[in-house]
């Protein structure tokens, strides 16, 4: 398998998952996700995304410094309906992560391990997402603004030239390189393209 090499350079997620622990998934629970296993599930790799991992990340280490988050005891709103932009592509993401869903989730065993209706469109919030601790109602508002890092001026014409079936495979691999490049980018400069 071919990708990035700065995939593997991005912090992972280490999480905690009870749920895990008693299903015999993982010992303790313990696992992490990294930055290529939501690419992997997004089956690409975009501002967006990146956007929705860097939120996830900066939010869990605020509300579980030095320990590991409690995934599926994470709730998450959303200021936009599910259906407006890019929400759905973010919250697919913070759900891979955190465990949070809206009524699809998983209903839980006996009242214990619930995932469903902990993650919440339209609410009232000022910033872009907001996380909460279930357990002592800790929050963080993260609002993501990607726009300081610009995109490379030959990208908007190689993405038309794609569009319409124009583009060689040379002008084909130009874009992604370039699409890629200012991913990586942004996770380079996470203080200028988040702020809580």
């Amino acid at each position: 398998m071919s990708y990035p090499k700065f995939y593997d350079e991005i912090e992972t997620i280490k999480v905690k998952d009870n749920l895990s622990n008693v299903l015999g998934a993982f010992e303790n629970g313990e696992y992490e996700f990294s930055y290529l296993d939501v690419v992997k599930s997004a089956g690409h790799s975009c501002p967006t995304v990146a956007g929705a991992y860097i939120m996830t990340l900066e939010a869990l280490k605020t509300l579980y410094p030095n320990q590991r988050a409690v995934r599926g005891d994470i709730k998450v709103e959303f200021k936009e309906s599910l259906t407006d932009g890019v929400a759905g592509v973010i919250g697919n993401v913070i759900s891979q992560i955190t465990g949070a869903t809206d009524k699809s989730g998983f209903k839980g065993l006996n009242g214990k391990f619930a995932r469903h209706s902990l993650m919440s469109f339209d609410s009232n919030i000022e910033s872009s997402v907001r996380f909460t601790r279930v357990d002592n109602g800790k929050s963080i508002d993260i609002i993501y603004n990607p726009s300081s890092v610009m995109a490379d001026l030959r990208l908007k014409p190689l993405m038309i030239k794609i569009i319409n079936g124009e583009a060689n495979q040379s002008e084909q691999k130009e874009f992604s390189i370039l699409w890629q490049d200012r991913v990586e980018r942004i996770f380079q400069n996470i203080d200028k393209v988040i702020s809580a």
